[in-house]
């Protein structure tokens, strides 16, 4: 049995709501995953020996009451939903906290002599996007920790406004910090950049916080006004899709408000974890520039073009598909604006075994 069907079998969709609120959504989600949302923490390394760690010392408590105060502020309703994830699943609300604001927290921890500087390899993915005349596609590389694997999930949330979207979902963190979609006819791909030190603000807004409210965004205008609004804590880098009007653009942003909004024409664009247009001091990423290098020298003319670059494994220290031992490819999506569906493709996307297809033109995003 290849490893694709063990994760084909495992990338389960919960349907929840419209719920009377949004605590009552994630205490449904968490009660659902309770078991895998516990599995997963336990087999986070970054959570058990860095962060939990961190979390009981006294110089955590300003960077940890900051990042609650302020994001719970801007987004209560997200806050409430985090709350609900923690007690659905019986995991103590500073975990969920720790895994959603990972990325807003792990620039602060200590150094020590001992200590090399902390790296996360959680979150790196590879994006290719194109609008032409032919085709409008953005094909998107999820990429993770080992760890992750066999603990994400999809979750199709319908709000009481009837706004409906659907989120890949890592276990016991807010839907989606990967990918996801709505009624709205708007789409949304994620890769993490890593700004150096001095580009990042303490308890800033985190970015599990605005993937989250990008999925009740009605429009890519709406959804920039959302992101250039947010004051995150670190940088990140979005890709908006929306079928209505045929548009992709990537949104680059780094905190005190700077972002940069590229739109994406005839020219293939290949995005991994590099900032390419907004300019901020950034960490250099071998992985991205051997993936970004790769991406440039190989055929992007057609959808077969892009699932074969996205299922590259040529470089044997850094191949644009993640089969381990520390990063994973866990899914690939495929976004067509002019079939209005999205595709989860699982196993190496040259292979096209796809386990979900999705109508976006649909009220309620119905399966194909």
């Amino acid at each position: 049995m290849g490893s694709w069907n063990l994760e084909r079998s495992q990338l389960e969709m919960f349907e929840v709501g419209p719920c009377e609120t949004t605590h009552q959504m994630g205490f449904l989600i968490g009660r659902r995953f309770s078991k895998l949302i516990r599995s997963r923490l336990a087999r986070d390394l970054i959570l058990q020996n860095q962060l939990l760690p961190f979390a009981q010392t006294p110089q955590s408590q300003p960077l940890l009451q900051a990042l609650s105060h302020n994001n719970q502020n801007k987004f209560p309703r997200y806050w409430e939903e985090l709350l609900g994830i923690a007690q659905g699943s019986g995991v103590p609300v500073l975990h969920i906290i720790l895994i959603n604001f990972r990325k807003e927290i792990l620039p602060f921890l200590p150094k020590t002599e001992l200590s090399t500087p902390v790296e996360d390899p959680s979150d790196d993915c590879s994006d290719v996007l194109v609008v032409s005349e032919s085709m409008a596609i953005a094909a998107h590389n999820e990429d993770a920790n080992v760890a992750l694997v066999g603990h994400t999930y999809l979750i199709k949330g319908t709000l009481s406004n009837g706004l409906s979207f659907i989120a890949y979902t890592y276990a016991g963190e807010l839907p989606s910090c990967a990918f996801g979609f709505n009624n709205h006819g708007l789409a949304f791909t994620l890769n993490s950049v890593p700004p150096s030190e001095s580009e990042i603000v303490a308890g800033g807004i985190g970015r599990n916080f605005i993937s989250r409210d990008l999925l009740e965004a009605t429009s890519i205008d709406d959804a920039v006004s959302k992101i250039c609004s947010s004051e995150a804590s670190v940088g990140h880098s979005y890709n908006l899709i929306e079928t209505r009007t045929r548009r992709i653009v990537n949104v680059e942003t780094a905190s005190r408000n700077r972002t940069s909004v590229y739109e994406i024409g005839e020219t293939p664009y290949f995005h991994a974890n590099m900032y390419l247009h907004l300019q901020v001091q950034q960490v250099q990423d071998e992985n991205s520039l051997s993936r970004q290098t790769q991406a440039a020298r190989l055929p992007k003319s057609s959808r077969e073009d892009f699932l074969s670059l996205l299922g590259d494994t040529e470089d044997p220290k850094y191949p644009i598909y993640m089969k381990g031992p520390t990063l994973y490819t866990l899914c690939t999506a495929v976004i067509d604006l002019d079939q209005n569906t999205v595709s989860i493709i699982q196993g190496n996307p040259q292979k096209e075994v796809v386990s979900h297809i999705f109508a976006m033109s649909s009220k309620d995003l119905k399966l194909l």
